[in-house]
């Protein structure tokens, strides 16, 4: 065996299976793609305007969708053939970056046209992203999905997270549609690689149901399971302070750190590094923690870390902080998918998964409002300051509920 075939068997283990090289190679071409957004986005709506608000509704453009049509996305997703959905919401994201990226070529973009793009093809992503998560659990066994996410997370935190920015910011200094290009090419790519995939055929038909119906039943499942009813409520109130956060990242690196478009790029590459190592270490990690200590441990960290980037004033500061939260966000990422694939029937996991996405989301929206609003009025630094309060009081409230979370 070459060294590169066993470097291949060490990262996608052949008992993985073929489905999954092919699914994971979708993700990675998608998430590379979204990571490149992820830093020319926020820089072309700042390239437009000064004002703290646009920004933040930049952040939110990208983070509604999810909360609007979560659900939605969840009953299509365990309706219709899951691999078709993919496929054409990714030919139809990368006919809208084609446009968006023609419009900011012909120097024709304005702050609404380009958050009106942001919302639809954040739209688009939910369709994709909750449809692709079903996915897995029918490509793997089981027992090797902990393996398998892992394996997606690491990948996602390598080029969504650590390549994507800095690539996006210097596509963007030297051109600001070719980002948007680079990611419509990359979208369709994924599509291709998803069309290879060939799933096991799906259970018979059930009876017809009303979509309200489907919907009903992924909430009720989710609010009778301790272990995912506590990780959904916990995701969605801890996302409320770091959406707020996190809307004005943009502004705090370039006015309060003095970093420039490819330093922002970097403090998304910094906490993927971090990500990589908790990745990385998941295994030893869940091993030794129980899962329950793991999220309390992790909540803590969070809340410290916003008190910190409200006390920062040079990159050298916030840049450790950046790494040590992209340690906890992909130990407590990878965890928590891990437990809802295990535990949630195949036929619910779009709905359920939903249900997540719809209060992780939710969460994201109403923070990153209140964070344009506290930076508009008060500095870049205000919507920090309110997520270090407000996520100690969180702590408090979750800390006892956050026992019903245990290895499965």
């Amino acid at each position: 065996m070459s060294a590169a075939a066993r470097v291949v068997e060490v990262v996608l283990p052949r008992r993985l299976g073929t489905g999954f090289r092919w699914l994971i190679a979708s993700s990675w071409a998608s998430n590379l793609g979204d990571g490149v957004a992820l830093a020319a986005g926020p820089l072309l709506i700042a390239s437009l305007t000064d004002d703290a608000l646009p920004v933040a509704l930049a952040a939110l453009a990208a983070w509604l969708p999810p909360l609007l049509f979560g659900l939605t996305a969840g009953v299509l997703s365990d309706r219709l053939d899951r691999r078709r959905i993919v496929l054409t919401v990714d030919l139809v994201r990368a006919g809208l970056l084609l446009a968006l990226a023609a419009v900011v070529a012909t120097g024709r973009a304005s702050v609404p046209l380009v958050l009106g793009a942001l919302f639809l093809l954040a739209t688009a992503e939910v369709f994709a992203d909750n449809t692709a998560s079903t996915l897995l659990p029918v490509l793997v066994a089981r027992d090797d999905l902990a393996l398998a996410n892992a394996r997606v997370q690491t990948g996602f935190v390598t080029v969504n997270q650590l390549a994507g920015p800095p690539l996006g910011a210097v596509l963007f200094t030297l051109g600001t549609a070719s980002p948007f290009a680079t990611q419509a090419a990359l979208c369709a790519l994924a599509g291709a690689f998803v069309a290879r995939l060939r799933l096991p055929a799906r259970a018979a038909d059930r009876p017809p149901t009303t979509a309200w119906h489907d919907v009903r039943e992924g909430i009720r499942w989710t609010a009778h399971h301790p272990a995912v009813r506590v990780l959904v409520l916990t995701i969605f109130v801890f996302n409320v302070t770091f959406g707020a956060a996190w809307s004005v990242l943009v502004l705090y690196s370039t006015q309060r750190l003095g970093l420039g478009a490819v330093g922002y790029g970097l403090i998304t590459t910094t906490g993927a590094v971090g990500g990589v190592l908790g990745t990385l270490a998941h295994g030893a990690i869940t091993r030794r923690v129980s899962l329950g200590a793991l999220m309390r441990v992790g909540l803590v960290v969070e809340t410290l870390t916003h008190l910190a980037l409200a006390l920062a004033r040079s990159p050298w500061v916030a840049l450790p902080v950046f790494f040590v939260f992209g340690v906890h966000a992909f130990v407590w990422g990878t965890t928590s998918i891990t437990v809802r694939q295990r535990v949630v029937p195949h036929d619910l996991q779009g709905r359920v998964g939903a249900v997540n996405t719809a209060g992780s989301f939710g969460g994201l929206a109403i923070g990153s409002a209140v964070g344009g609003v506290l930076a508009q009025h008060h500095g870049v630094t205000a919507p920090f300051w309110f997520a270090a309060a407000g996520s100690a009081v969180l702590v408090a409230l979750v800390w006892r509920p956050l026992r019903h979370v245990a290895h499965d």
